[in-house]
């Protein structure tokens, strides 16, 4: 058996994300087909996380071990034949021994897109006409319809740095095997992340958030950046990160940002 790690890059607009479901099409589920047709062999391959319906990866890592003695640059060719347009494996190599995408993982990085459709205020301008999203960019950022500020977006991503409990930032509903229910209670072990950096900027028009840490819960990039979203236009105050935080209550945070914009960067290990 030869352990294989790869990294893929996807579109997952018309994924119901990265975890094998019956009768939906996943990126794991194409992978492990995509497997099974060039080696023969059923397996299922492990990913480094399950991204969700609509999000997109630029470096998901994912693992898996087959008998076929094929050599690496065939099996790699061969793999890309097989998967959908929508996949590719970007990389393939040998594993070293006990190698595993996801338990060996020690930090990733996320990037969620913006195309802030009003203009930023750099300039005061009255009821701004708003700009027109290119249908060739739309499925890969969130359109917001909201005037927002830079610097306020900032702010409030400053005040998640270092380690906390994010139950206010986890799905309302979270997966019971590796978090606990989200309740405004004591601090869940399972809950607590540290985040490394915590950034914005205006990269070509669109309003990019980058965010790097030791690992992150169910939703919670996403949940972040519609709080981020909310402090950004002025609908809640540019202090309250840290308050929203300490009251490890989802209600407490703002909406989920759309799937769309949000991408798999980089797995390190």
């Amino acid at each position: 058996m030869v352990l294989w790690k790869s990294i893929l890059a996807y579109d997952g607009t018309a994924f119901h994300g990265w975890q094998i479901q019956p009768g939906l099409p996943t990126v794991q589920g194409s992978l492990a087909q995509a497997i099974l047709h060039v080696s023969g062999e059923s397996v299922l391959p492990q990913g480094s996380g399950r991204t969700d319906t609509g999000v997109h990866a630029l470096g998901q890592v994912a693992s898996f071990s087959i008998a076929a003695p094929i050599p690496g640059p065939n099996l790699h060719r061969a793999l890309n034949r097989a998967l959908p347009p929508a996949i590719r494996i970007l990389s393939l190599e040998p594993a070293a021994p006990g190698f595993h995408a996801r338990h060996s993982a020690i930090g990733k990085t996320y990037e969620y897109r913006i195309f802030p459709s009003r203009p930023l205020p750099l300039t005061p301008i009255p009821d701004p006409m708003p700009l027109i999203c290119s249908p060739m960019l739309a499925p890969f950022v969130w359109d917001c319809p909201f005037q927002l500020d830079l610097a306020l977006l900032q702010n409030a991503a400053d005040a998640v740095l270092g380690t906390h409990d994010f139950t206010s930032f986890a799905a309302s509903d979270p997966d019971l095997a590796t978090r606990e229910a989200s309740t405004a209670a004591p601090i869940h072990a399972t809950n607590i992340r540290t985040i490394h950096s915590s950034t914005w900027i205006l990269s070509d028009g669109l309003l990019l958030y980058r965010v790097t840490g030791s690992g992150f819960l169910h939703h919670m990039v996403r949940n972040l950046v519609g709080t981020f979203v909310e402090v950004g236009c002025g609908r809640i105050a540019p202090n309250s990160v840290p308050y929203i935080l300490s009251l490890r209550d989802r209600s407490a945070a703002g909406p989920t940002a759309p799937a769309r914009g949000l991408f798999l960067i980089e797995v390190n290990y």
